[in-house]
């Protein structure tokens, strides 16, 4: 089988046996400590049934078996599907029916999520970190010793064959659907290698660099990272999350990280930590966004507190990983851009009857290239309203369901997604513009905005804000605020004051669930 993915790390792990490929928990594993146990593993899940094409899924955090575990199914030429570790039992469990999963990795501290899945789907094994004994169709997770042992058996192969090469399905990653129901987002390998490889060459990627990932990986953003590390003889610096920023703060400071992956959540939670600055963190030279966009207001607090850093901003979906760029170097000039498109791809904006818009325009956003994903796992109506197929390249195209405006020279401006544009007296609001006037206001933590039904208006926009209780904000503060900065229209009508806001597993906002809990 073509392993797209895992031949780069490979051949980094022959170069350069001893170079520290992982940190977690203190722990240093080489490129040869990595590849050995990963294949080990692999081994191990073949001899336990476990074939090319045949689906896995990883209930794990950050650690360093959630690494092993990727790529050891990788390795077995099975088809990873890595989840957040706060999956629910039911989640889980139509996870793993819709999939006909065959194996399920995971820890014993997740088993009231687990045992219940696993119950429902008697078709599929599980292999757990922390189980004291094996069990009826489980079993425990094998140890350092086992792993290498089972590297050295001759004996003990790993069928890697298949027909499908770079085309072959490599993960399924699932998102939030409309319907409440987890869309399955089939990744081949070409998919995700040609996407890892124009990203780390954007950054600027190399052996030296030492990266600070707090992200998921269960997160494509965070995941992309780990591929992209290996592929370059980096070292991947893995944190289990934000949950305690000051312990990220010090553990970057400690391994002398070089760059860090991040989302407008976990910047906004960085940055109200003193000793997030260059003289705390020298090494830090640059740092990323794409999960959503950055607002102004962090822009230029990271700025301030890194006046040499590199922000490198990126927009994309998990439909196809990454969709365009904007250098470091025309930030300043373009600093509402999410940049230009990706080299390698096409794309372009579409009105709502399907024809195609010059630049300077307003429209959907549709990007062709080879990182488009295959389709939706088992959805084939779902897929056929989003991809279609070139009949002479054979080429997918995905609709992104994103509102775009373009500039002449090609700067993508992100408007929102199509069904959160407000529309209030005739015209059209981008939450996204809103939102940016809100944080500028001091005491304003996180807040988000939508539209909701208004006899006379049609739509009036509606802002939810987490603030700081000292900050004795108002409503009509808040309104007044925004009325300095933005159209009479676009200021919120009513402002409803929260603890936090809903999010997703990957830091975005659940706008759904904020309309549910209105009055």
């Amino acid at each position: 089988m073509s392993h797209a993915l895992l031949t780069p790390f490979f051949a980094q792990a022959d170069a350069q046996p001893q170079r520290i490929a992982l940190v977690i928990d203190g722990q240093r594993l080489s490129y040869a400590t990595l590849r050995d146990r990963s294949i080990g593993f692999a081994k191990h899940l073949h001899a336990a049934g476990v074939a090319p094409g045949d689906r896995v899924a990883l209930l794990l955090d950050n650690s360093e078996a959630l690494v092993i575990g990727l790529l050891a199914v990788q390795a077995a030429g099975a088809v990873a599907m890595a989840l957040h570790p706060l999956t629910r039992a039911e989640k889980l469990a139509g996870i793993l029916q819709r999939t006909d999963a065959k194996a399920l990795l995971t820890h014993q501290a997740f088993a009231p999520a687990w045992r219940d899945a696993l119950a429902r789907s008697p078709a599929c094994f599980g292999w757990v970190e922390g189980l004291g004994h094996a069990e009826h169709n489980l079993h425990t997770w094998p140890t350092a010793d086992e792993l290498e042992k089972a590297v050295a058996d001759r004996t003990m192969a790993i069928a890697m064959t298949s027909a499908e090469g770079e085309d072959a399905l490599a993960f399924i990653s699932h998102t939030s659907g409309t319907s409440g129901v987890p869309k399955g987002v089939m990744l081949s390998q070409r998919n995700l290698r040609w996407a890892c490889d124009v990203v780390a060459d954007y950054l600027g990627l190399h052996a030296e660099d030492r990266i600070g990932c707090a992200l998921p990986l269960s997160f494509n953003y965070g995941l992309t990272h780990l591929f992209m590390a290996l592929a370059r003889g980096a070292t991947l610096v893995l944190d289990r999350g934000f949950m305690f920023p000051a312990a990220v703060i010090d553990g970057w400071k400690k391994e002398s990280v070089t760059m860090a992956p991040l989302v407008p959540t976990s910047l906004g939670m960085l940055l109200r930590h003193a000793n997030f600055n260059a003289q705390n963190l020298p090494a830090l030279r640059s740092v990323s966004n794409a999960a959503a966009a950055l607002p102004a207001v962090f822009q230029e607090a990271l700025a301030q507190r890194f006046p040499d850093m590199r922000l490198f901003s990126m927009y994309g979906q998990t439909e196809c990983t990454r969709i365009s760029f904007l250098p470091p170097e025309e930030l300043a000039a373009h600093p509402r851009s999410v940049g230009r498109g990706l080299a390698g791809q096409t794309h372009w904006l579409e009105d709502e009857h399907g024809q195609r818009l010059s630049l300077g325009s307003s429209g959907q956003l549709l990007v062709c290239g080879p990182h488009v994903m295959l389709g939706y796992w088992g959805d084939a109506e779902e897929t056929v309203r989003k991809i279609s197929i070139d009949p002479l390249t054979n080429a997918r195209t995905l609709r992104t369901g994103d509102l775009f405006r373009s500039e002449l020279s090609g700067h993508l401006h992100f408007v929102a997604r199509s069904d959160d544009i407000i529309k209030t007296r005739g015209e059209k609001v981008s939450p996204r513009e809103v939102e940016d006037a809100l944080l500028r206001l001091a005491g304003v933590r996180e807040c988000a905005v939508i539209g909701i039904d208004d006899t006379l208006t049609g739509q009036a926009v509606h802002a939810f804000v987490v603030a700081d209780p000292s900050a004795g904000l108002s409503e009509r503060q808040v309104v007044r605020h925004c009325l300095s900065f933005l159209e009479s229209y676009m200021a919120p009508k009513s402002v409803s004051f929260v603890d936090a806001l809903p999010k997703t597993d990957t830091g975005k906002v659940l706008t759904r669930s904020l309309r549910a809990a209105l009055p």
